[in-house]
């Protein structure tokens, strides 16, 4: 539509950057120098900084490689300037496309708290939520809580995800992730909801088989079952009085996930160690019975919730943030007798 028509132009869904006709009223911009920039472009730009490069961001948003490369072109075409240094083995911003992306991701922040406000004034959260956790977690503690967020929040679609590795969560379009140890991402936002201590446990048939151990150097003849795809959680911490002592742990089975471990340590195959909120149930049912409380050195482990930074204002999220807070910030997986133990 052209300035002479006596209507004010404004794109849906765009940016526009153009000179100012002088000969028109306020506010009212010649087509033919405009240069409408349209905000997908730029959203895939931020993308592809975000998540390492073209096929990585076209994953997480659904779309082909192309695609997501002709947005960056028909960028650098509208700005005249390269944002993207292209190489075989990287893509890297420019000078000019650092900054660029620096202030696209306010301008993207600012849509979000938009976005928010007016879901808001519409009433409850609502919407798709993608959620990731592991397969322990969500056995043990999310599922029987998800029946009171889904009736608190009815209008929020919860897709879940399970896994017990860590995934990418900006790659794999993740709204929110439980996490269970250190933080290390710093492209994410999180919030610190509770932590877990482990707990070396067997079942009362192991015991009367094989006998308790009395000292962390008797495991060295019993069958300890670990996770296998954490090698390092075959280290068991004990206190002495001069400090820490850490025992290899040995056995004839090996398990890749927590739920295969606690179900052989169930079954009266060997003694596990495994966090409390795995094991809880367990105990108090007598399934699993606690052993060498009283020198097992049992870390505190933090459980977080991750999410994308700019993600956390929208409302169906931070209903799931509070959400989790309310329900589990007082680690209610904890055994109070082996606290007074510890």
């Amino acid at each position: 539509m052209a300035a002479s028509s006596g209507k004010e132009w404004r794109p849906h869904g765009c940016i526009v950057s153009a000179e100012r006709d002088n000969r028109a009223p306020r506010n009212f911009f010649r087509e033919e120098e405009a240069q409408i920039i349209p905000l997908g472009d730029m959203s895939l730009f931020v993308s592809i900084l975000d998540h390492g490069g073209f096929s990585a961001a076209a994953k997480a948003l659904g779309l082909t490689p192309s695609a997501v490369s002709k947005a960056v072109t028909r960028l650098e075409q509208r700005l005249s300037v390269r944002l993207l240094e292209r190489t075989t083995r990287r893509i890297a911003p420019t000078p000019e496309g650092a900054a660029y992306a620096e202030s696209l991701r306010r301008i993207l922040d600012d849509l979000d708290k938009a976005e928010a406000a007016v879901v808001e004034g519409r009433g409850r959260p609502q919407g798709r939520l993608r959620v990731n956790a592991s397969i322990a977690f969500v056995v043990h503690q999310l599922a029987a809580a998800l029946p009171d967020f889904h009736a608190s929040f009815p209008d929020i679609r919860l897709d879940l995800t399970l896994s017990d590795h860590v995934i990418d969560v900006i790659a794999e379009g993740v709204d929110v992730a439980v996490r269970i140890g250190a933080v290390k991402d710093e492209r994410l936002g999180f919030r610190r909801i509770a932590e877990i201590r482990r707990v070396i446990c067997a079942s009362p048939a192991y015991l009367a088989q094989h006998g308790a151990p009395l000292e962390p150097t008797d495991l060295a003849h019993h069958s300890c079952i670990n996770v296998a795809s954490s090698p390092h959680l075959s280290l068991w911490p004990f206190r002495r009085q001069d400090g820490i002592e850490i025992v290899e742990t040995r056995g004839p089975l090996n398990v890749d996930n927590a739920e295969g471990v606690l179900a052989l340590g169930v079954a009266g195959l060997g003694i596990i160690r495994l966090a409390d909120l795995v094991v809880a149930n367990a105990i108090r049912e007598g399934r699993l019975v606690p052993i060498l409380t009283e020198v097992h050195q049992s870390e505190p482990v933090p459980v977080s919730l991750v999410f994308p930074a700019l993600r956390q204002r929208l409302p169906r999220v931070r209903a799931f943030i509070d959400f989790m807070v309310a329900r589990f910030g007082s680690s209610p997986w904890r055994l109070d007798d082996l606290q007074r133990a510890r």
